[in-house]
């Protein structure tokens, strides 16, 4: 299995066990409570659930695969924005970081096959 392969595989078991753990776990909703964001707490848990599922079916159909890493990418960017307006310190910042340089990379890189 290649390294993107992984990746998009890691990312899509990671996004998917986040957004169900909104529905689960009350932590996750006062987590989005402390960011003044509770009511797009829903719509980001749902996003995050087909944001996975659009990887996974991007590794057969690349353009789901340029969706769905590009949209996780940018919920990863403003997932680190909300942190920084909060004043979270860098160990809460990081995990949103690592996403975001995950799926940018599965980005890019699918940008390149799709334009191949």
């Amino acid at each position: 299995m290649r390294l993107l392969e992984v990746l998009v595989v890691f990312s899509s078991l990671s996004f998917f066990s986040y957004g169900i753990a909104y529905f689960t776990s009350s932590k996750m909703k006062s987590e989005f409570i402390r960011f003044g964001l509770s009511k797009f707490g829903t719509l980001t848990a749902i996003l995050e659930i087909l944001g996975a599922l659009g990887l996974l079916v991007g590794l057969i159909f690349n353009y789901f695969l340029v969706v769905s890493s590009g949209g996780l990418a940018l919920m990863m960017l403003l997932g680190v924005a909300a942190r920084l307006r909060v004043k979270d310190g860098f160990l809460a910042i990081l995990p949103a970081l690592f996403f975001l340089g995950i799926n940018a990379y599965i980005f890019f890189e699918s940008i390149k096959t799709f334009l191949d």
